[in-house]
C-alpha cells in the first residue's frame, strides 16, 4: 500500500488546523463568549461553514464528486428522527463546557491545551458508547 496517497488528507488536516488556530475558534474564553451571547465571532464563522457545506453538498450532488483515492461520493439520504435533537443538545452541552467540537480538540492539543487530552478521551468514550447502543436507538 502507498503511504504517500494520504499525505494531501495529512496536508489538509494541518492546514485546517492551523485555519483553526488563526481564526481563534480553539480559544475556551472566546467559545464560551458565544454560548453567553456577547460575541457574534465564532456565529459568523459557524454561518460561513455551513453556507460552505450547503454549497459543496450542492456540488457533491450535481456532478458526483470523488474522494483523494478516486473513489465516488456517495451521500445516503437520511430521514429525520428524534434522536438529532436528544443528540445535538448533548453535543452541544459537551461542546459548552469543553470548548471544543471534534475538529478543535486536536489543534487545541497541539497548541499546548493539554486539558483537551480530557475532552478527546471523553470524545473516544462517548462515541464507543454510542457504539453500543447504536442497535437499541431509532432509526
Amino acid at each position: 500500500m502507498n503511504k504517500l496517497k494520504y499525505l494531501p488528507i495529512f496536508l489538509f488536516g494541518m492546514l485546517f488546523g492551523i485555519v483553526l488556530f488563526k481564526a481563534d475558534v480553539v480559544n475556551w474564553h472566546r467559545i464560551r463568549a458565544m454560548f453567553e451571547f456577547r460575541e457574534a465571532h465564532l456565529f459568523l464563522i459557524i454561518g460561513s461553514a455551513v453556507i460552505t457545506g450547503m454549497i459543496a453538498y450542492y456540488l457533491l450532488k450535481r456532478f458526483v464528486g470523488k474522494t483523494v483515492t478516486g473513489e465516488e461520493i456517495v451521500v445516503p439520504e437520511k430521514k429525520f428522527n428524534k434522536g438529532y435533537i436528544i443528540g445535538g443538545l448533548i453535543f452541544g452541552a459537551g461542546w459548552a463546557i469543553t470548548g471544543a467540537c471534534p475538529g478543535p480538540i486536536f489543534t487545541q492539543i497541539g497548541t499546548g491545551e493539554y486539558p483537551a487530552l480530557v475532552t478527546l478521551a471523553g470524545a473516544l468514550a462517548g462515541t464507543y458508547i454510542y457504539s453500543v447502543f447504536r442497535p437499541k436507538l431509532p432509526h
